[in-house]
């Protein structure tokens, strides 16, 4: 709110045809770090510059410009672009080349806007399933189902492990395949955690056959007819499993064995791009001798 002293020196100021800049900027709405700003854009020189003090003044007119100014800007156009509607012998056709221009950038920012929109949405779709398994620490007894997949076999240090996720994700959507949620880590070499070299497969759940080379392979990977589960939240720049300890520790408590056949499988229950915080939600999985369903 303009206090009653500025107002009178508003008035003060306007009746004798110039105002200061502070003026100005209370009259136009406009701060004097933006009033500043036009000047060195050219857009809007002060009406005279006091060359002993520096003070710059405007006049009453140039409100006018202010807000055409203000105007321009709300149709979207930035104030270079704008800079040439204060040109004197701009034409009408240069005017609506300039307006069909500005509709066509704004309809390629309503529709880069809607396909943010729709990926923020789908995003919200992929949470709602996943929230059941975003619960640390359950362990259960489940058949796990045959899955045709695209796969990596690799002797490979464990640092290695999101290259080759990488890998395995980037050649299953170079043939049409989207995205899959549920990569799957196999360890092959469960006996040697510690060791740096490490026998893992990677997987990506794919929906038909694609081409296979000399690195990837593509088959189903094998039904397991019981697994111990235990859904978790783990560490995406990690590349081994905390809660593998305590997994077998409870497959021992429970009298179970632990089958030496199939690997121990740990799968990621959401997408690279759908983590956030600093954990992901995880499934790991260890095979178990016979059916113990």
């Amino acid at each position: 709110m303009i206090s009653l002293s500025m107002r009178d020196r508003i008035i003060k100021e306007v009746a004798n045809g110039m105002m200061k800049i502070s003026v100005f900027a209370k009259v136009s709405g406009v701060s004097i770090k933006t009033l500043r700003y036009y000047d060195e854009l050219g857009l809007l020189r002060p009406a005279h510059v006091d060359e002993q003090s520096g003070y710059r003044y405007y006049s009453e007119e140039q409100l006018l410009t202010v807000k055409r100014i203000a105007s321009y800007k709300e149709q979207g156009f930035t104030l270079e672009q704008l800079k040439a509607f204060f040109d004197e012998d701009i034409g009408t056709d240069v005017v609506k080349n300039k307006l069909a221009d500005k509709m066509t950038e704004l309809r390629h920012a309503m529709q880069t806007l809607q396909l943010q929109l729709a990926e923020v949405n789908s995003r919200m779709s992929r949470l709602e399933p996943s929230e059941a398994g975003d619960s640390a620490g359950f362990i259960r007894i489940r058949e796990v189902p045959s899955q045709l997949a695209a796969s990596i076999r690799d002797q490979a240090p464990r640092s290695q492990l999101c290259l080759l996720l990488d890998e395995i994700t980037k050649y299953a959507t170079s043939y049409g395949e989207e995205e899959a949620s549920q990569l799957t880590i196999l360890w092959h070499d469960p006996g040697s955690e510690n060791a740096d070299i490490a026998d893992i497969e990677v997987a990506i759940p794919i929906t038909r056959d694609i081409p296979v080379n000399g690195r990837v392979r593509v088959d189903y990977l094998p039904m397991l007819q019981s697994a111990a589960s235990l859904v978790h939240r783990c560490d995406p720049y990690g590349y081994s499993c905390p809660v593998a300890p305590e997994l077998k520790a409870w497959i021992s408590s429970q009298g179970l064995v632990q089958s030496d056949r199939e690997p121990i499988r740990e799968i990621y229950l959401t997408s690279d791009k759908d983590i956030y915080g600093k954990k992901r939600p995880a499934e790991l999985l260890i095979p178990l001798q016979g059916n113990a369903l």
